[in-house]
């Protein structure tokens, strides 16, 4: 009666097993002296919030990965675009040089 007497304690012992990883504790006296069928739900329910976590967790890890995969795409198309700048200035360099009455056209 303690711990599942009335709504309010069943909602905090749910809660308390949950997040202290401690359901055995809570759920075996249940199992063993109410119904076996309070296993089932157990069961049921912790998988659900394994799952629930793991899905959490995998999206997070998913979400920074993707981040970082975006921030090298962008970096290697920064470092194209500056070795196609340093080259069209080394071209332009070439044949101003190249350019030797200074007309803006070779001979």
């Amino acid at each position: 009666f303690n711990q599942y007497g009335d709504s309010v304690r069943s909602f905090y012992t749910v809660f308390e097993f949950t997040f202290s990883g401690g359901w055995p504790k809570y759920a075996r006296p249940l199992v063993d002296n109410v119904s076996p069928a309070y296993g089932i739900f157990f069961f049921i329910y912790i998988i659900v919030v394994v799952f629930a976590i793991f899905r959490i967790i995998t999206a997070l890890f998913l979400r920074d990965t993707l981040a970082l995969a975006s921030a090298d795409a962008e970096m290697a198309i920064q470092k194209k675009m500056k070795e196609a700048e340093a080259y069209a200035a080394q071209l332009l360099d070439f044949f101003n040089a190249a350019d030797s009455s200074g007309d803006g056209f070779l001979s």
